[in-house]
C-alpha cells in the first residue's frame, strides 16, 4: 500500500510540476514568439535564473490536489498554481540577499545576486512578485476577487514579508518555541495556507466548509514543513540539499532543532502531520493525495 501510494504521489508530482513549468516558461517564451524583445534582457535573464532553475514546485502542486479534490479541473489550476510559484520563487531570490540571509547558492546554483549582481537581483525579484499578479489578474473566474485578495494577504505584511522580518529580528536572539511557531506561521506558512485556499477557491466559494478544512491541514503542514527543513539543516549536507548545509547556525538562527533538539523537532514535525491529516476528514477519499503529500514531506531528505 504505501509503495502505491508513493508511486501515485509521484505521478502527480510529476505532472503538476511538468504542468506548472509549462506555464512558467511560457511566460518567457510567448514574448520570442510574439516578437516581443525584452525591455531590459538582463533583467529578464536573471528573472528566468531565480525562477525556472528547478526547485521542488511544492506550492504549485498543493494549488493542483487542493483543487481536484473540491473538483476543479487542471486549466483552471494553471494560473493560480503560477502565480503562486511566481510570489515564493522572488520571495527567494530575496531572501538569499546579503542583506538578508546572504546565500551563495540555490537549488545547487549560484543565487541570482551571485549569477548577476545585488541590483538585479532585487529588481528581479520586484519583477517576479508583479508578475504573479499580472497572471492570476489575467483570467477570468467569477471568485478572481477572493484568488487576488487571498495571494496578496499571504505575500505581504500580513505574511511573507512579514514573517521575514521577524526572521531577522530573531537573529542572534533566543525566542521561545511559541514565538518561533508565528514567525514560521508567516514566513513559511502564509503562501502554504494560500496554496490549498487558491485551489479551494477556483472549485468552491469562500464559506464552504471544505476550504476551512483545507486551510487547518496547510497550516499543518507549513509548519511541519519548516520544522523538517530545520532538521535537514543540521542533518544534510550541501551537495543534497542544493544550499549550504548549517547555514542558520552559522547565522545564530533560532531553529525547531535548537529549542527542542533533534529527536524532539521530529516528534513536534510528526505529531503536525498527523493534525494536518485528520483536519481532512471532511473531503473524504478525494483528499487522499494530500494524505500522502503530507507524510512524504517529512519523509523527503532533500
Amino acid at each position: 500500500m504505501v509503495t502505491t501510494q508513493s508511486s501515485q504521489l509521484a505521478v502527480l508530482r510529476r505532472t503538476s510540476t511538468a504542468r506548472v513549468d509549462a506555464t512558467l516558461a511560457a511566460l518567457f517564451d510567448d514574448r520570442q514568439d510574439d516578437n516581443r524583445s525584452a525591455v531590459a534582457p538582463r533583467l529578464e535573464a536573471a528573472m528566468r535564473h531565480g525562477l525556472l532553475a528547478g526547485g521542488k514546485r511544492l506550492r504549485p502542486l498543493l494549488v493542483y490536489m487542493a483543487g481536484r479534490a473540491l473538483g476543479a479541473k487542471d486549466d483552471a489550476l494553471d494560473a493560480p498554481a503560477a502565480a503562486i510559484e511566481l510570489i515564493h520563487a522572488y520571495s527567494l531570490i530575496h531572501d538569499d540577499l546579503p542583506a538578508m540571509d546572504d546565500d551563495d547558492l540555490r537549488r545547487g546554483q549560484p543565487t541570482v545576486h551571485k549569477a548577476f549582481d545585488e541590483a538585479s537581483a532585487i529588481l528581479a525579484g520586484d519583477a517576479l512578485q508583479a508578475l504573479a499578479f499580472e497572471v492570476l489578474a489575467s483570467t477570468s473566474h467569477p471568485r478572481l476577487g477572493n484568488l487576488v485578495y487571498t495571494l496578496a494577504c499571504a505575500s505581504g505584511r500580513d505574511g511573507m514579508v512579514s514573517g521575514q522580518a521577524l526572521d531577522l529580528d530573531a537573529v542572534g536572539g533566543h525566542p521561545d518555541v511559541d514565538a518561533l511557531a508565528h514567525m514560521h506561521a508567516h514566513k513559511t506558512g502564509a503562501l502554504i495556507i494560500a496554496s490549498v485556499r487558491l485551489g479551494g477557491l477556483v472549485a468552491v466559494d469562500e464559506d464552504d466548509p471544505r476550504l476551512s478544512a483545507l486551510t487547518r491541514y496547510a497550516a499543518a503542514i507549513g509548519l511541519a514543513f519548516q520544522i523538517h527543513d530545520d532538521i535537514l539543516d543540521v542533518t544534510g549536507d550541501t551537495a543534497t540539499l542544493g544550499k549550504t548545509s548549517g547555514a542558520d547556525a552559522a547565522r545564530a538562527k533560532p531553529t525547531y532543532p535548537s529549542l527542542l533538539g533533534l529527536k524532539g523537532a521530529q516528534r513536534k514535525a510528526q505529531s503536525l502531520i498527523d493534525e494536518a491529516i485528520a483536519a481532512l476528514a471532511p473531503l473524504g477519499e478525494r483528499a487522499a493525495p494530500l494524505a500522502d503529500l503530507a507524510h512524504y514531506m517529512i519523509e523527503r531528505d532533500h
